[in-house]
């Protein structure tokens, strides 16, 4: 596991899993991605550790996706595990960004959605884009009172990130709200929205999640197993597998699309230009 990008300790049966990139403000690149999953799967195979919980050191939960730090790394290869597919760094085009994000950002999600442990994301600050994902693959997510969660992607023309739970976490209205817009939600309207659990003030965030964690980690480990399992199928039943299926296929073409009209995949932007551009909209 990459130290530098990840931190990893237990407190109390509680597995704390910290993104630990905060002078990016925890921007996501593939390292921090399998220095995550390395993480996950230590807390999964230590039977002392009944809850995981996902937070984020520095000011922010997490920016996105690296699209523009020093440390980007799209161009690297890792010790692929969450689909069976061929490895993209020799590969271009369409081949390369499906292989990619097959990988890293839809496979490792619904990776950790399976997870066979109670996971609990600690948000504060950002909670942007690929910081979706990342607390969305959580179980509950207790926020700060200020936290703030966006998805501005459609400014480049993308349909929303890669792991395209919006319609399943909030109502599908306030999905094309969320999208249509690029408005940062605060912590509080998340909650009502029902795609935040608990709005706890900053203060109080460690110490709030790790009494919830106490109580879970108090129940039978099996029992709880079984019943994440019984709601993530129901989930699936109402169509949040299907539906992340299709919409990766758009979102590949909205990448494809850009690639022919645009100067990159990404519409030309980059961290400093997208947010310019959510300034200038005042999202």
């Amino acid at each position: 596991m990459s130290e530098d990008v990840v931190s990893y300790e237990v407190v109390e049966r509680v597995a704390w899993v910290r993104l630990n990139r905060p002078e990016y403000r925890n921007a996501q690149n593939s390292a921090m991605t399998y220095a995550l999953d390395a993480a996950f799967q230590r807390a999964v195979d230590d039977d002392d550790v009944a809850v995981i919980v996902l937070a984020g050191n520095g000011d922010h939960f997490c920016a996105g996706h690296d699209i523009g730090t020093p440390g980007r790394d799209v161009d690297q290869s890792f010790d692929r595990k969450a689909v069976i597919w061929w490895d993209h760094v020799d590969k271009e085009g369409g081949d390369l960004r499906f292989a990619r994000e097959s990988e890293v950002y839809l496979g490792m999600c619904r990776r950790w959605r399976e997870i066979p442990k109670p996971m609990i994301a600690a948000v504060h600050g950002a909670c942007i884009a690929g910081g979706l994902m990342l607390a969305w693959s959580c179980d509950f997510i207790v926020a700060s009172d200020d936290a703030f969660f966006s998805d501005p992607v459609v400014r480049m023309g993308i349909p929303g990130v890669e792991y395209f739970a919006h319609p399943w976490v909030m109502n599908p209205r306030a999905a094309k709200e969320f999208l249509f817009t690029g408005d940062r939600f605060s912590a509080t309207r998340a909650q009502e929205l029902g795609m935040v659990n608990q709005v706890v003030s900053r203060a109080e965030l460690e110490s709030s999640v790790s009494a919830m964690a106490g109580r879970i980690a108090q129940m039978p480990r099996f029992g709880l197993t079984l019943t994440k399992k019984a709601i993530n199928q129901a989930e699936d039943l109402q169509g949040l597998r299907a539906g992340m299926d299709s919409v990766f296929g758009l979102h590949h073409f909205a990448h494809a699309h850009n690639a022919e009209v645009s100067t990159d995949s990404l519409g030309g932007l980059d961290a400093k230009s997208m947010a310019a551009k959510n300034k200038e909209a005042g999202a």
